[in-house]
């Protein structure tokens, strides 16, 4: 008996070895450099949200915060160059929405966004906003599609990108409205908004950072914003379902790791990210560049089991209307 009992000890004895290392490990996390990758170029919402926290992560977990940019294929280079990193917590990825979405739409991006990640915390909420130049005799959404019943094709709404969040929220109210708006893609916002302002397109679909500010200075009309709720800093501005067209998804800013990182590790940098973020002059640099902040954060497991939700969502949005990435 006792000869049979010893394998089963030696078995149990190794995996308590193993548990222990990991303990251990996390209780000294982190002991070098965090690196953290942002799928777009230096300037871009994410990377100024990154770039806004890294210096309170860095007094808060005691290390080198080191912000890397590697834009290209809607996000997934970064994201398939995180999935394959060490799961020990010093490589991050803060991606937007686009992170759920490029795999739906992009035959080899590398990366599944929920076997291969773990949420840590959703930092943001980014809504759309629907704007169209000053002088437009655009008012709101009811206006713009009984434009495209009328002039069907002819109507062009700009995104920043192919299968990005506003391209499908485009389509999203084509189908709602019941309309053919002609999507015009961009490589980014601020490629957008020459066009808009000139009237070359009808109206965009852009994220609030980059619109905010020519809409508050009366150079851009907001039509309506997605979400399902008002900006506090528009607050005469409808929402898309105050408007009847029943699309409330929105974009955002959130932090991941690689799968199979402990989950004292997860813990950690998510109550770090929760005191950056929760810092009054944080919210309101958020709030005044057109997004929500997610204040007092919530748990790792809430924040993936949102984002795996989303995840479906978005695929189900990009199959119904055959977005494709090349």
């Amino acid at each position: 008996m006792r000869r049979s009992l010893k394998p089963l000890i030696f078995v149990i004895g190794m995996i308590g070895g193993v548990a222990s290392s990991s303990i251990a490990n996390a209780q000294a996390y982190p002991n070098k450099p965090i690196r953290i990758v942002i799928p777009n170029a230096p300037g871009g919402g994410t990377d100024v949200v990154a770039r806004m926290l890294s210096e309170s992560l860095q007094a808060d977990l005691g290390q080198a915060i080191l912000i890397e940019n590697k834009p290209g294929a809607g996000g997934a280079v970064a994201a398939a160059d995180v999935a394959k990193s060490p799961a020990d917590g010093h490589t991050l990825l803060m991606a937007a929405a686009g992170f759920v979405i490029a795999p739906a739409v992009l035959p080899k991006a590398g990366y599944d966004p929920v076997k291969d990640f773990t949420g840590v915390r959703q930092l943001a909420i980014v809504p759309l906003i629907i704007v169209t130049r000053s002088d437009s005799k655009l008012e709101n959404m009811n206006d713009l599609l009984e434009l495209a019943r009328k002039d069907g094709d002819k109507v062009t709404f700009a995104s920043f990108g192919n299968a990005t969040p506003a391209h499908l929220a485009g389509e999203a109210i084509n189908r709602l409205g019941k309309v053919k708006m002609t999507h015009i893609p961009y490589t980014g916002g601020p490629k957008a908004l020459p066009d808009i302002l000139a009237g070359n397109v009808t109206i965009g679909i852009l994220d609030a950072v980059s619109t905010l500010p020519l809409v508050q200075q009366g150079k851009l009309k907001a039509l309506a914003v997605t979400g399902p709720k008002r900006l506090p800093v528009l607050p005469n501005m409808p929402t898309l379902v105050e408007s009847g067209i029943a699309f409330d998804a929105v974009g955002w800013h959130a932090v991941f790791v690689p799968a199979g990182t402990p989950a004292p590790v997860v813990n950690r940098l998510n109550a770090a990210l929760t005191k950056a973020v929760d810092q009054p002059k944080v919210i309101e640099r958020i709030i005044n560049g057109g997004s929500i902040p997610i204040e007092k954060g919530g748990t790792p497991a809430q924040w993936t089991a949102q984002y795996e939700k989303e995840t479906k969502q978005w695929a189900e949005i990009a199959k119904a209307v055959n977005a494709k990435l090349e």
